[in-house]
């Protein structure tokens, strides 16, 4: 088939989320195929995640996307009209080569990123493909399985109001497909919530990520309660629904010490203290339970824990394949955390993919706190064939786009097993 010749590329600033700017981008053909691609932000972001580019200005407190809303109207436009790419790592080496800086503060990261997936999805139906098989292809690998859901119940840290250090408790259905999963997550989600009524007389005040933020007086009521709540759904805790979390520890991380529940532990009693929370709540999974720079104690987690739970990597490794081969040569984890909005682009993603798997490791495809109601993400899990996806809670539109688009995958997986029979 005839690869297409850009005709134009254009940009736009939209509001995530959290209300805050961010940029879609919109890539057209001469063929007059066009597709557009809006990126995520995130709260909890590593120091090592490529640049997103914002104004500083008055507007928006500064949050503003105007600059590189600009870059793709003038500068990537200015280049990319009327070229004939031939795939995704070519547009993406084109981007690349236009910032030309080492982390995308030229052109910023959420301009190149969101170029690079309208283009993902231009090109998916110039080939008559949906999207996840267009990134299936670029991976060489064929689309088997959903990705389990780890699902967002309850936060803290800054995704909520800090009134619990870590930042967010998960739950993970263990039931065999996406729809009895969200099922499963909607049973348990009511029973917190009616839970969190009953004990601190509040509504269901919710996080950046849907989940549910009640004033918690420790870390471990949280656990208590989300095991309590799986059992008023009717559900088996460690069976049928899994405890995962996020503890995005770099954040109460200074003076080589972690602050939690108003305590000072070092980074050996912090490895203490997350393997008992393992051992007493069988936790399958603890993202970023170390602080982002403090490889030492990571390579002392992993070694404690062993195969007993994922030890996730995000602002330890940011999406970044240096960063992950790295972590693979010290055993600092065992799983990643892929945010392609960490990275820049879709190819240096699959880099980063590539080596994880190459590792052994587990991987999860992770949304981001501030999102659009754009579903690539769900796309680009089950193309990937990750392990595990995390959206968020199964509240707020930007999170059920992604879900939706899980089950309208999964049905379509289905009927294409059917037909071939």
């Amino acid at each position: 088939m005839t690869m297409p010749v850009i005709k134009s590329v254009r940009g736009l600033e939209i509001l995530d989320s959290r209300g805050r700017p961010t940029v879609k981008a919109y890539v057209e053909f001469h063929n007059g195929i066009t597709a557009s691609a809006s990126v995520p932000s995130g709260a909890s972001t590593g120091r090592s995640e490529a640049h997103e580019l914002r104004d500083g200005e008055t507007r928006y407190g500064g949050l503003g996307c105007r600059k590189a809303v600009k870059n793709i109207n003038e500068t990537i436009n200015s280049i990319l009209n009327s070229k004939n790419v031939d795939n995704q790592e070519e547009i993406d080496n084109y981007l690349l080569q236009i910032d030309s800086s080492p982390n995308k503060s030229n052109l910023g990261a959420n301009a190149i990123l969101a170029v690079s997936l309208a283009f993902a999805r231009a090109q998916a139906k110039h080939l008559d493909q949906p999207l996840f098989q267009y990134f299936s292809s670029l991976d060489d690998v064929l689309v088997q399985f959903m990705p389990r859901p780890t699902i967002n119940l309850f936060s803290g840290g800054k995704h909520a109001g800090g009134q619990v250090a870590i930042q967010d408790l998960l739950i993970v259905p263990m039931q065999n497909t996406t729809s009895e999963a969200l099922e499963c997550a909607y049973a348990v989600y009511q029973a917190a919530s009616e839970l969190c009524l009953k004990k601190y007389q509040m509504r269901a005040l919710t996080a950046d990520e849907g989940g549910l933020a009640p004033p918690f007086e420790s870390i471990e009521q949280m656990f208590e309660t989300a095991l309590l709540a799986i059992n008023n759904a009717g559900y088996q805790p460690e069976t049928e629904v899994k405890l995962a979390l996020d503890v995005a520890s770099s954040h109460f991380y200074a003076d080589e010490q972690y602050v939690i529940d108003g305590k000072g532990l070092s980074g050996s009693q912090m490895i203490d203290l997350l393997t008992d929370w393992i051992s007493k709540y069988a936790i399958t999974s603890v993202e970023d339970g170390l602080a982002e720079e403090d490889w030492a104690h990571w390579t002392d987690f992993q070694a404690a824990i062993g195969s007993k739970c994922q030890v996730l990597g995000d602002d330890l490794l940011c999406t970044n394949p240096d960063r992950i081969e790295r972590a693979v040569r010290e055993k600092s984890a065992n799983a990643l955390l892929l945010k392609v909005n960490q990275i820049g682009t879709i190819t240096e993603a699959l880099k980063a993919l590539k080596i994880t798997r190459k590792a052994g490791w587990s991987i999860t495809i992770s949304a981001r706190s501030g999102e659009t109601e754009d579903d690539w993400l769900a796309d680009l899990a089950v193309g990937w064939q990750a392990d595990y996806i995390k959206i968020g809670s199964i509240t707020q539109s930007e999170r059920l786009a992604k879900y939706n688009r899980l089950l309208e995958i999964e049905q379509e997986i289905k009927l294409k097993m059917k037909n071939e029979q």
